[in-house]
């Protein structure tokens, strides 16, 4: 019945288009029986008449609906000429946009027809071009015009959301009306030509919850007090229908979901109304008790909820902290527990919630309260001592066996089990002390010193009887009372000296003591002379009073050579009870000083060390140099004794290469052919260096020609000769090698000269001439002068 409907429609479409046709045609032939008014009228702003150019036919803006199924092409209008007589000379041309492919026309009757269905959202309009020629000459009879096709719209697109799904969120409890989101849908279809595209909302599901407005498309809640903890989500579906919403419209739809969110209403509560738990007396401090929870079904920040102790006989023992994670409470042990003392505690538990809605603050209180009960259970507890810890006191040089003191300890428990006393021996190495097992008793074992150690800090272990492992342990400290049984004695070891000249009553040193008991046993120390020299002639002791005391002279003219060192007993006492003395012996000698007093000498051979080097150092000495002497004389000796070489050079130039002459001597006129320097290399000499010291790869054929050179050459010619060669030859050793010299001197009488020549042959050669050579051949002959000698002598 649609398609019935659409084809109607259609149809009246073209009825319509073809009178609008009909009506332009009339019009414009009566305007060109007007040439003053040909064309269309068209109103510019204002009202105001425009004029088109004139032109010698007639046309008009044509229409054509858009989705045409209609078996023939759809005719789209007529083109005609007022030059047209109906005689078929005049033919009409169509181009522009679609001509020829969606829009044809018939060149004799002008008619225009769309072969192809057009679709007005593709494209909404074409312009095209129309031309009358000549038939047979194809002259244009008119100039080109266009004109503009339009496509009539039609409802033929139904509205599209934007998205296929929406997702939206409102807070729980809002009130009637809050927007909640707003979808918007769009239509294709032509928004100026009817109510195609005129859309209305409606809500298709989703009452009575949420509304939605019909011309915005805003979705606003319609109910109050919608609860989260309830339901938390919604699923709404919106239509959006064209046409204004009537009849024969189309539409589309979409899905929105729309979540509650939480907002705090609701308070927390606890499931029960008393909670109970149990602890061990042997949990130490921060060790879990239990856990309570109070339920809040809100969520987020929502549902936070804090715990704490506001009442109870426990407050002081125990503790609450909250665990964000799980929403709990967690009672911890805040002190150690005793059993025997206590075995219940009550405590009353507050959760209240950490964000609080001013909004729904009528909705409260919003906290909650609970009673927790706590049992105590008894444990089997290691005994312990009535004290942290002991200090006793006893005196030195005790007699074995002396009691020190007492330590208790008792087993906590109901059974009070007996309790075994013993001493950690890690703690008493020594053994000093032994304990009691039974009732805790310390005693000594052996006399104590304090001046060797004056504290005792041992450790005393309790152990049930009956039950080994439960042990405790408790530090004693012991103090060795001071007992005065030491005398004082000189602080130092004193040596005096006094001056030949001092005067009678002249101080010349200040003594002080030192004892090793307690301050408590020697607060003073009294100084004095024995009674069998208390009238010495020579010397007198004044006590000072301050544990000092000085000592002076009592006559003049004391005298080195008469007796330089005397020995002064003197007696220390202390204050203790009884008192403790010694005597003590002060060397004092004699020593000679200058009329201010200063010392000048002195017999104490401590005193003269002390200004230099002690006789060890010196004899030290003394014996180094001694070694060294002995050590060069040795040397010396050695040298000597060592056998001097056959030939001596004199004044050799020593250097760094070694030449070998393969010639003999030519005598004195040698002397200018063997200069030394002529055989060092110019070349190294300059830094330049004419090749490697490298193995030659291959072997270096010597160059013909090369032979001993005659005797007139001179030396330095042939040796600068044969140095060139040396450095040229790739086969030939490094230039700081050996090299052999083939020359033999001009004009020399002697033979060869050559010690290793004579020493591997026998020669009778006499050479008793060398003694006629002069003194630098003198070496020469004592050496070979004296052969019949020396074989006279073997």
């Amino acid at each position: 019945p649609k398609m019935k409907e659409d084809n109607c429609l259609h149809a009246a479409l073209i009825c319509l288009g073809m009178l609008c046709y009909s009506h332009a045609v009339t019009t414009e032939k009566l305007n060109h029986a007007r040439p003053s008014l040909h064309g269309h009228h068209e109103k510019g702003k204002e009202g105001q008449v425009l004029h088109r150019s004139k032109r010698g036919w007639v046309w008009n803006q044509f229409f054509v609906i858009e989705e045409y199924t209609g078996p023939d092409p759809v005719l789209v209008g007529r083109l005609h000429s007022d030059i047209d007589s109906g005689d078929g000379n005049i033919k009409y041309i169509l181009s522009g946009e679609g001509a020829g492919i969606i829009f044809v026309i018939d060149d004799k009757s002008g008619n225009i027809h769309a072969t192809k269905t057009l679709d007005r959202e593709e494209r909404a309009q074409y312009t095209l071009t129309a031309q009358a020629v000549d038939r047979n000459t194809n002259r244009p009879l008119e100039p080109p015009s266009e004109f503009i096709v339009k496509v009539q719209d039609i409802n033929d697109n139904p509205p599209e959301f934007l998205h296929e799904n929406y997702h939206a969120n409102v807070p729980e409890r809002s009130n009637v009306g809050t927007s909640v989101i707003q979808v918007t849908a769009s239509d294709a279809d032509d928004p100026t030509y009817g109510n195609s595209a005129k859309l209305v909302y409606s809500i298709l599901e989703g009452q009575p919850y949420f509304s939605v407005e019909a011309q915005t498309g805003i979705i606003r809640t319609a109910l109050p007090n919608m609860d989260r903890e309830a339901k938390e989500e919604y699923h709404v579906v919106i239509q959006a229908k064209d046409m204004g919403g009537h009849m024969g419209g189309l539409s589309g739809t979409t899905k929105v979901t729309i979540t509650l969110t939480d907002v705090n209403d609701n308070p927390p509560k606890f499931p029960q109304s008393v909670y109970q738990m149990s602890v061990s007396e042997a949990a130490v401090p921060g060790e879990e008790v239990g856990r309570v929870k109070a339920k809040d079904p809100d969520i987020g920040e929502n549902g936070l909820v804090a715990y704490s102790i506001i009442d109870g006989d426990g407050m002081d023992m125990f503790e609450i902290t909250t665990d964000y994670e799980t929403q709990e409470g967690v009672v911890k042990l805040k002190k150690l527990l005793d059993f025997e003392t206590k075995k219940s505690y009550s405590l009353k538990v507050e959760a209240a919630n950490v964000h609080i809605d001013p909004k729904f603050i009528s909705n409260g209180p919003f906290k909650d309260t609970v009673t927790v009960k706590i049992s105590v259970e008894d444990a089997d507890e290691p005994p312990v001592f009535l004290k942290p810890s002991y200090i006793f006191e006893v005196q030195e040089n005790a007699a074995s066996g002396t009691v020190v003191g007492k330590v208790h300890a008792k087993d906590p428990d109901a059974a009070n089990s007996a309790i075994r006393y013993s001493i950690d021996r890690h703690t008493d190495l020594e053994r000093y002390f032994i304990i009691n097992a039974e009732d805790g008793n310390i005693k000594t074992i052996k006399a104590l010193d304090r001046e060797e150690i004056a504290w005792h800090n041992i450790s005393v272990f309790a152990v049930e009887v009956h039950k080994q492992h439960q042990e405790a342990k408790v530090p004693v400290a012991i103090k060795v009372v001071d007992v005065n049984d030491n005398a004082p004695k000189f602080a130092a070891a004193y040596e005096a000296f006094v001056c030949e000249n001092a005067r009678s009553n002249q101080q010349f040193t200040t003594i002080s003591a030192d004892d090793k008991d307690d301050s408590a046993n020697g607060p003073r120390f009294i100084f004095s002379l024995p009674p069998e020299i208390i009238h010495n002639p020579n010397f007198t002791l004044r006590d000072n009073r301050d544990n000092t005391a000085s000592v002076l002279v009592r006559r003049e003219g004391f005298s080195r050579q008469k007796q330089d060192l005397y020995l002064l007993p003197i007696v220390i006492s202390d204050g203790g009870l009884p008192p403790m003395s010694s005597t003590n012996t002060l060397t004092i000698r004699v020593c000679g000083c200058d009329s201010n007093g200063s010392l000048l000498s002195c017999n104490a051979e401590a005193y003269i060390l002390n200004a230099g080097l002690s006789t060890g150092a010196l004899i030290a000495i003394l014996a180094c140099i001694v070694i060294l002497l002995v050590i060069v004389v040795l040397f010396v000796t050695l040298k000597r004794q060592k056998k001097e070489p056959l030939i001596v050079f004199e004044e050799e130039d020593v250097r760094e290469n070694i030449i070998t002459y393969d010639d003999e001597g030519g005598g004195e006129e040698d002397t200018e052919a063997f200069d030394i320097a002529t055989l060092q290399n110019p070349d190294g000499i300059n830094g330049f260096i004419p090749r490697k010291d490298i193995k030659p790869e291959y072997q270096y054929m010597p160059r013909p020609g090369l032979r001993p050179a005659p005797n007139s050459v001179d030396v330095d010619d042939f040796i600068n000769t044969r140095i060139q060669e040396a450095d040229n030859d790739p086969t030939a050793p490094p230039y700081d090698s050996i090299q052999i010299y083939g020359y033999e001197g001009r004009g020399s009488v002697a033979g060869s000269l050559s010690s290793l020549e004579s020493a591997t042959t026998d020669s009778d050669l006499d050479y008793d001439y060398l003694q006629n050579w002069g003194p630098r051949f003198k070496k020469l002959a004592d050496l070979y002068g004296s052969k019949d000698t020396f074989d006279d002598d073997s």
